[in-house]
């Protein structure tokens, strides 16, 4: 986090780093004077041998405003450090309570948010008792809101990750994914408003002693001189704007630095060739020899958007599959519903699930997080960027099939070893974003291998690489596929690489799928005109650049816009009026293919 040093930056700094000299050298220095009376020197004003005049027992303010500040300041660090802990701890209520408590604690939170700070601050410290503890626990209890929706709001951002996703997937406890996923990635912030709290609490603890509610004699601080001189302020006012300007100096200096570094944060954010396998079997009794077998899965989510349809899907030992189709299509939440990662309020219903042989619903998180491995599409969301590479993998093997950490860590080198990952140990012992986008990928394929994986999910894994390393990385997963002998789902928009890649395809189109075929029949064999619409958009060395690309005229109906009948219909050149009204079934279209479509014989 680079800070630039503007005028006000500069001055906060410096500001603040007069408060911090004070608090450590004011009573060494002045400490005597501040407490010596003079009977012959009581309620005086300002004068060569006391700047700001005396108090009632003839004690010298400016000594005592000097003193004061340690005090002051140690109390506005206490108030800001109990808000801060306090706040933090009832933001990140809702992220690991069941539903009915979270909602209970962000209610709370709110309710908390829209009661006045002050009322708040004097009503605790009524309660605690009058003094300085009470005042502390006041402007406490006033801070503490403010950092429980900052916490709440960072922490439902960040708790939309990838990677956060991948370890509710594995099953890592709520309160492990808080501490080691969610706060550190949060605390950047929370710090930064650390340092302009601390400036507000400067100011309630003045107000409260001013009120007479903080601190009592004989201790003082700046706010319990203010109080004191006060009473003079029309006859020696300097008795009373002396503390109150340090008051003011303090608050002033800590919130233009706590501006700077703010800013200086969000720049940084800113910038950070085997026979092909037997088709898979009709609807009915579950297949033995597919380690996925899907059967009717639907998502919907509430207002009638249904972006995935009755998919029936299945995958065999050691065959990639590949998921094709335009962006929308139901993809990417055909495999997070696979995988149990569907965001709320979205609901999965399926006639089947199984994985291996078992319903998803009766696997432990154990024999879920071991046996399913996901490859997102972004390896940079995908990886905590607050931990290095190699803890991030040997996460797998310490929460699932305890390993101590030391083996934890050797198995991490060698995966990343095994994905062709160059100086594996160097790279376990990086941060993600120390990796370019080829290793990063590379070690979210290794975290997949840190267990037995016999299924394989990777959504889109090559879509933000460049070419060369994109091919690099679909010779790895073919690798790995032959190596583990793992099904395999390939998720892209990009129907030549599943060609390049996969045994066989599966092509969607708003959320059903419309055809299944070989992917050595994609070219040339392809039926659905949807799927031959695809590969004609495809450019090639032969394509006339003179001329605009082809496409697919007309846009994919929304998820709560699909008719009753076929969806591709309005773009279809081959479309009818029984088209338009009914839907056509997924039925066999020779071997080993199957196509949904009324003008396919």
């Amino acid at each position: 986090m680079s800070v630039r040093w503007s005028g006000p930056a500069v001055a906060g700094a410096v500001i603040v780093a007069l408060m911090a000299a004070l608090a450590v050298a004011g009573p060494i220095i002045w400490g005597e004077a501040a407490e010596r009376i003079d009977a012959g020197a009581i309620l005086q004003g300002a004068s060569a041998e006391h700047p700001l005049g005396t108090d009632n027992l003839g004690r010298d303010l400016l000594a005592r405003v000097l003193v004061a500040g340690r005090f002051s300041l140690a109390l506005a660090l206490a108030a800001t450090l109990i808000g801060a802990v306090a706040g933090i701890l009832l933001g990140t209520l809702p992220s690991v309570l069941p539903r009915r408590a979270a909602r209970l604690a962000t209610g709370t939170v709110n309710a908390l948010v829209a009661f006045p700070g002050l009322l708040l601050a004097m009503f605790t410290a009524v309660v605690a008792g009058l003094g300085a503890r009470g005042a502390v626990l006041g402007i406490g209890a006033a801070i503490a809101p403010g950092f429980a929706r900052l916490t709440q709001t960072l922490a439902a951002t960040v708790a939309g990750a990838d990677y956060v996703s991948a370890a509710r997937m594995l099953g890592v406890p709520r309160r492990r994914i808080l501490s080691r996923h969610v706060l550190p990635n949060i605390a950047e912030p929370l710090i930064l408003n650390l340092t302009q709290a601390l400036g507000g609490a400067l100011l309630g603890l003045a107000g409260m002693s001013f009120l007479g509610l903080g601190v009592q004699p004989p201790s003082f601080d700046w706010g319990r001189l203010l109080f004191d001189g006060f009473s003079r302020i029309y006859v020696t006012p300097e008795v009373a704007l002396g503390p109150a300007a340090a008051v003011a100096l303090a608050g002033i200096g800590f919130n233009l630095l706590g501006d700077a570094l703010a800013r200086a944060a969000a720049r940084t954010t800113v910038r950070r060739a085997e026979e092909p396998p037997a088709p898979p079997p009709e609807p009915g009794e579950p297949d033995p020899g597919a380690v996925l077998d899907v059967r009717d899965l639907t998502v919907t989510f509430p207002g009638g958007a249904t972006p995935v349809r009755g998919l029936s899907l299945t995958v065999a030992p050691g065959e990639v599959v590949g998921l094709v189709g335009e962006s929308g299509s139901g993809k990417s939440l055909t495999a997070a519903a696979v995988g149990g990662l569907v965001p709320y309020p979205g609901k999965v219903t399926h006639s089947r699930l199984h994985l291996g042989g078992k319903d998803v619903a009766t696997l432990s998180d154990k024999e879920l997080g071991t046996s399913l491995a996901m490859v997102f599409q972004d390896p940079l969301a995908a990886l905590n960027p607050a931990l290095r590479v190699g803890g991030q993998l040997a996460e797998v093997a310490v929460v699932h099939e305890g390993a101590s950490r030391a083996e934890a860590r050797r198995r991490a080198v060698d995966r990343l070893g095994q994905v062709h990952l160059p100086e594996p140990e160097r790279r376990a012992a990086q941060h993600p974003h120390e990796l370019s986008g080829g290793m990063r990928q590379r070690a979210v394929i290794a975290m997949g291998l840190m267990g037995t994986p016999r299924l394989i999910i990777a959504d889109e894994p090559t879509t933000a690489l460049d070419v060369t390393v994109q091919r690099q990385i679909l010779r790895l997963l073919r690798e790995v596929v032959e190596e583990t002998g793992a099904a395999t789902l390939f998720i892209s928009h990009d129907i030549a690489v599943v060609g390049q890649l996969c045994d066989r395809v599966v092509v969607m189109y708003a959320g059903r799928v419309v055809e299944e075929l070989p992917a050595d029949r994609l070219v040339e064999g392809a039926a659905h005109p949807y799927t031959r619409a695809l590969i004609a958009s495809l450019p090639d060395l032969d394509t006339d650049r003179s001329k605009p690309l082809a496409g697919i005229p007309g846009t994919q109906p929304a998820p709560d816009q699909v008719g009753p009948g076929c969806a591709f219909a309005p773009r279809c050149s081959l479309a009818t009026g029984r088209c338009a009204t009914q839907r056509p079934e997924l039925v066999a279209h020779g071997p080993r293919r199957r196509v949904a479509c009324w003008e396919v014989s």
